[in-house]
């Protein structure tokens, strides 16, 4: 059984609460033994089985569109706190993220909240004009799409006055599950782990220590509204990664560093985005990483997970492909 959660408990509306992050903020409040906050957990599908899931925790259900910006602004209403996040993955639209994040901006503001929490990034064109001398431009004006509607939304909430913390969230291992993004089988039947970044290490995050993390910011309250803070459970080169992995799945792995341009011609959908991100984390890794400083990210969640723990719990989980 959940713990009772205090009625009288700060109130706190979460975006995306049956996806990655905003599902690991709702589990690392609701499983403590005492839940310092209350959670509305906000969704599209109030009657589906994450919802019902969520609440069993001890969750508040509401149902929202984050292309609805009257109900956003309703899911908002008597909360102290909200976090909010947007899925660029699922339209893959850089101007409706825009539009979404404009409308949890002026939801919160009309709503009076406390304390929001946006989950962005990088607008990678501050550091590199999306002009095409560097990578190629990608939808009309962009060079790492989902990076830089992100961190472009960043005004809506700046420019109407919002106590924000933006939470700059890093790459997350759980990819290596799905997606195709972990270890594959070459034609000499070994196993290759492709990351494009040479041999610059790349902060990475178990996706449910960015809801502890973001958990930590509300905790720690006043402190944190106006600042950008960046999480990271470890920075680790590719050839690190690839070891970590060859331990975890008991078979040698390689680490390939394959070009950028030649990721991008891979052909699955996103494959020239994410080849610009990663480029982009390769040319500027130092300001990146310095981004996401590990030692903060523990302060904000002491059980923070390395790579070789989150191994420890999810690897069994990565699909290897068969040999032959």
């Amino acid at each position: 059984m959940p713990a009772p959660v205090d009625p009288n408990a700060p109130l706190i509306t979460v975006f995306g609460a049956t996806g990655a992050q905003g599902g690991g903020l709702v589990r690392a409040v609701l499983a403590r033994d005492r839940p310092d906050f209350r959670i509305r957990a906000v969704t599209r599908k109030p009657d589906g089985e994450r919802a019902r899931e969520l609440v069993k925790l001890g969750a508040e259900i509401a149902s929202a569109d984050l292309d609805d910006a009257s109900s956003v602004e309703r899911a908002m209403r008597g909360a102290h706190g909200a976090f909010c996040v947007t899925n660029f993955w699922e339209h893959f639209s850089p101007e409706r993220e825009l539009k979404q994040a404009e409308n949890l901006a002026d939801g919160a503001k009309r709503a009076g909240v406390r304390h929001v929490i946006w989950s962005t990034f990088e607008d990678t064109r501050r550091l590199l004009p999306a002009d095409g001398t560097t990578m190629p431009v990608l939808m009309g004006t962009y060079n790492v799409p989902h990076f830089d509607a992100k961190g472009e939304a960043n005004r809506f909430f700046i420019e109407r006055g919002l106590p924000v913390t933006m939470l700059y969230t890093s790459y997350y291992w759980d990819n290596l599950l799905h997606s195709g993004m972990g270890p594959q089988r070459a034609p000499d039947g070994g196993l290759v782990f492709v990351l494009p970044m040479d041999d610059k290490p790349m902060p990475g995050i178990a996706v449910e220590d960015i809801g502890a993390c973001a958990a930590g910011i509300l905790r720690s309250g006043e402190k944190t509204i106006g600042r950008t803070i960046g999480v990271a459970g470890e920075h680790l080169t590719g050839r690190a990664m690839a070891a970590a992995l060859a331990k975890a799945l008991h078979e040698p792995v390689t680490h390939l560093a394959m070009p950028p341009a030649q990721y991008a011609q891979l052909g699955f959908p996103g494959a020239q985005d994410l080849a610009n991100m990663f480029q982009f984390k390769r040319d500027f890794n130092d300001a990146y990483c310095a981004a996401r400083p590990v030692a903060e990210t523990k302060a904000l969640n002491p059980a923070l997970l390395d790579f070789d723990a989150w191994l420890l719990q999810a690897g069994t989980r990565i699909r290897v492909p068969p040999k032959g």
